[in-house]
């Protein structure tokens, strides 16, 4: 299936390249969704898709983004200082898609919310109902009888799945409408300069303060729908990420080592040693590492669109009106003809030199198009910071069990994906 998918690029750059009214997403995804998700914009139609799309870009500009590298650094030095305890009492074999999924909850829902639960160190209600939510979306498209909601909500999961989101939908509410009771008067860049100084903007701010063109501001139930789609989109694929470069780098430490000392170079004269916004773009070896994981296990193996029109491909072939297309990112990645040994962790793919001719279709690890991830850069910054940190206080160690990818709505690992860590005591002085 890979090297058939994979050898279809050009029929790719035909379908990303189409306009979103084009290639909306596909309906069976989103009926699973939707009761959780309501009309975000990873779910929302076409017709509404581009209105919302402008509205929510600010909220992923840089001047947003900054300040989240302090909450990325608070959160994985929790992590970090657990996994220091865990090694001291003898525990140094560590399942990375567990520990790195709350450690990734914990900061959306500071930087969404500026709410801490402290969920890193003792169970979180909310943080564990996204956790079963997800779990039940991933069972359900398993079971072609639960695909069908008047069967499905008379199961037990059914109506877990019921009672889940109303307990996530109660607790975004509740902060909304706490927010809105002291959401000032002012101009939006006077709020945003005096926020700035005693706070961090979180996504709730941002969202409250958006108009359309029009000076038309968002519902609270617009509001909802984008919150607990950033919280469920964001989790899962950058813990999947984090925790297959990890992976990649323990089997390969030589590049591991090189990803530590530029880090250790970085901040030799810092203390406390903390990554900056502007440190992201001076790790460029640590970048090439992770996108290179990225390429080979990619955090969202598969996209789905339906075509809104007949789409006549480079060849003459058609692809009808009204198909669901999957396009496989994974066989993508993994196409001989543009990546030689493509099984191979090569992070001098992405030396800039050798990926000057490359199609920028051959590396979609965040989609493409325009209806591609806009929290992309929101994902990297994070990605960054806790790679650079967790490198600078971690060696990190096969295990004696080799992962198998377990390629589901995200790129996971059979049975969890389990490395050995040992501290590394001069990064913590």
């Amino acid at each position: 299936m890979l090297s058939h998918c994979a050898s279809h690029q050009h029929s790719l750059a035909a379908e990303v390249s189409l306009s979103s009214a084009i290639a909306p997403k596909d309906e069976l995804f989103i009926r699973f969704l939707k009761p959780w998700l309501g009309d975000g914009i990873l779910l929302t139609a076409a017709d509404k898709w581009s209105h919302r799309r402008r509205m929510l870009t600010p909220a992923f500009h840089f001047n947003i983004l900054k300040p989240y590298v302090k909450i990325f650094n608070d959160s994985v030095n929790i992590m970090l200082d657990k996994w220091q305890r865990l090694a001291s009492e003898g525990s140094s074999r560590l399942n990375m898609f567990e520990h790195i999924s709350l450690m990734t909850l914990d900061s959306l829902q500071k930087c969404i919310f500026s709410f801490d639960s402290h969920c890193q160190e003792r169970s979180s209600e909310y943080i564990a109902t996204i956790l079963e939510l997800s779990a039940l979306v991933e069972k359900r498209t398993q079971h072609l009888l639960q695909h069908m909601d008047f069967l499905y909500y008379l199961t037990h999961d059914g109506r877990r799945f019921r009672k889940a989101c109303r307990l996530v939908h109660d607790f975004t509410d509740a902060v909304i409408q706490e927010r809105r009771r002291t959401l000032p008067t002012q101009d939006i860049d006077d709020f945003l300069k005096d926020k700035a100084k005693s706070k961090t903007l979180d996504f709730i701010d941002v969202l409250l303060l958006s108009k359309d063109e029009n000076g038309k501001p968002l519902s609270d139930e617009d509001i909802r729908a984008e919150a607990d789609t950033f919280m469920f989109a964001g989790h899962d694929t950058t813990a999947s990420g984090l925790s297959w470069v990890l992976y990649n780098l323990a089997r390969h430490p030589e590049y591991q080592e090189r990803c530590r000392q530029e880090v250790q170079e970085l901040l030799k004269d810092r203390e406390p040693k903390e990554i900056e916004w502007d440190d992201l773009a001076q790790l460029s070896f640590l970048t090439m590492c992770l996108k290179e994981s990225l390429r080979l296990h990619p955090p969202a193996p598969f996209i789905s669109r339906r075509c809104a029109q007949d789409i006549v491909l480079p060849d003459g072939r058609v692809i009808p009106k009204d198909i669901i297309c999957v396009i496989n990112i994974l066989g993508i990645h993994h196409n001989p003809s543009v990546w030689p040994d493509p099984e191979v962790y090569d992070p001098f793919r992405f030396d800039p030199e050798n990926s000057k001719e490359r199609s920028p279709l051959a590396f979609i690890p965040f989609s493409a198009g325009p209806r591609n991830c806009i929290g992309q850069a929101f994902a990297m910054a994070e990605m960054k910071v806790v790679l650079a940190l967790t490198l600078l206080h971690f060696r990190f160690l096969p295990d004696h069990r080799e992962p198998r990818r377990k390629p589901e709505l995200i790129m996971r690992a059979e049975g969890g994906l389990w490395l050995r860590v040992e501290p590394l005591n001069a990064g913590l002085q």
